[in-house]
């Protein structure tokens, strides 16, 4: 369904300028249901040519747009002259040309140095209407170049869909490849990764905060599975609950102003509600089976978590509230994991079967289960993307564990962890 709206499009530079430009909104729910026929043409520079801009900026911008699994690229070896023009406005585009082409949306821009200062102008035009749907003027450096192509990539996702791409977020996990298992961080794409404990001991499950650039995680740094908190760009570090026993499986609730977790300091394993400082809010379970890995609704009311109290391990929800308790699944031997999409229609978790686990998600009155991943390796630990268009997961196969990305269909699965450790525990950050 296509239908007309305004957008006033802000870009930034040291000279504020406005676009006001009829936009398509295209509506698309999940890949294969539409896939929108878009052509990108190289950057093209505005002063004299830098090495490697171009490329850099390309390849980020297709792998990003490509995992999404909503646009259908059209092949550059079949471009006709317009591509090779700077064209930054709607009446110099020759929109003919690509209209021939089968192009239905078209990615132009072009860069620009003044000493080692960038500057990169994106335009992203709706061909069949000939009109300028989002424009977009980024200020940086060279090094800068992977992070504009991942804005850009969210802008475009937004300029065609209605919702902002999560390409511009972050992933934590752990890995244990300087031979203890520490925290790192690294792109969507896995570049830039970056190891940010160094405790020397064990640390597990990740969880960023929905409002700070922050995150918390267990650690045996003290002797005792403790949970921290961590100013990601400071590094400054403190202990959130260092109650005795497990301190574990933290996660944020949606407003970032209490943290879900598991407790043994009764000696049984139970959730709780504690605040940011530690303090114990609420008691979520009372029950003599194993408790653990909380995961929240999007709207702050349930948690669904693992519990053994009715044999084998199986996913449960709790009302924060009430505290009533219902199971959620009621298959396999083995369920774990679970996690709430953002947009609360689904929930990921993983389940062992014939000796390995793989992912699958369920709506949250139990209806609706499908599996996700098949084939060799389990599959374990899934987080969705902010937009909840996208998984994270680990992979254990060939004795090597490794991050991965699918699309939340289970379609498009890649990895993005380097070779060189074992990486699991991945989490997925809000927009930064």
């Amino acid at each position: 369904m296509r239908f007309l709206r305004f957008l006033f499009l802000s870009l930034l530079a040291s000279l504020l300028f406005a676009f006001s430009a009829t936009a398509i909104e295209i509506e698309i729910s999940s890949p294969g249901e539409q896939t929108i026929p878009l052509a990108i043409t190289k950057l093209l520079p505005m002063t004299a040519p830098q090495a490697g801009i171009a490329e850099e900026f390309q390849q980020v911008l297709e792998n990003d747009l490509d995992l999404s699994g909503l646009f259908d690229l059209v092949d550059p070896a079949s471009f006709l002259g317009d591509a090779a023009k700077l064209t930054l406005r709607s009446i110099d585009v020759d929109f003919a040309q690509w209209k021939l082409l089968g192009a239905e949306a078209l990615i132009k821009g072009g860069y620009r140095f003044e000493g080692d200062k960038m500057t990169i102008e994106l335009r992203l035009y709706d061909v069949i209407t000939r009109r300028l749907l989002t424009g977009r003027r980024y200020l940086g450096k060279a090094k800068d170049v992977r992070r504009i192509a991942h804005a850009f990539a969210d802008q475009v996702m937004q300029g065609l869909t209605g919702e902002l791409g999560p390409f511009s977020s972050r992933i934590a996990y752990i890995s244990n490849r300087t031979g203890r298992k520490e925290l790192y961080m690294m792109d969507v794409d896995g570049d830039k990764p970056l190891r940010l404990t160094d405790h020397r001991t064990i640390v597990l499950n990740p969880d960023f905060a929905p409002k700070r650039k922050e995150m918390i995680f267990t650690s045996y740094k003290a002797g005792n599975p403790d949970l921290y908190r961590k100013e990601i760009y400071t590094g400054r570090e403190s202990r959130m609950s260092l109650k005795e026993g497990l301190n574990i499986g933290g996660r944020y609730s949606p407003d970032g102003r209490e943290v879900a977790l598991t407790l043994s300091k009764d000696k049984n394993s139970e959730l709780y509600l504690i605040g940011t400082d530690g303090t114990i809010h609420k008691r979520l379970t009372k029950h003599y089976g194993i408790d653990v890995d909380p995961s929240w609704s999007p709207d702050g009311n349930r948690i669904a978590f693992v519990s053994d109290r009715r044999g084998n391990p199986n996913v449960f929800i709790v009302d924060v509230h009430t505290l009533d308790v219902s199971r959620l699944t009621f298959e396999g031997k083995y369920n774990a994991t679970p996690a709430w999409s953002p947009k609360g229609d689904r929930i990921a978790f993983a389940r062992l079967e014939d000796k390995r686990f793989d992912i699958f998600t369920i709506n949250p009155d139990g209806s609706d289960e499908r599996r996700l991943t098949f084939g060799p390796g389990s599959k374990e630990h899934p987080r969705w993307s902010p937009d909840g268009r996208f998984l994270v997961y680990s992979l254990d196969r060939d004795n090597e564990k490794s991050i991965w990305i699918m699309r939340a269909d289970g379609t498009g699965a890649r990895r993005i962890s380097a070779p060189g450790g074992d990486d699991t525990h991945p989490a997925w950050s809000g927009r930064w």
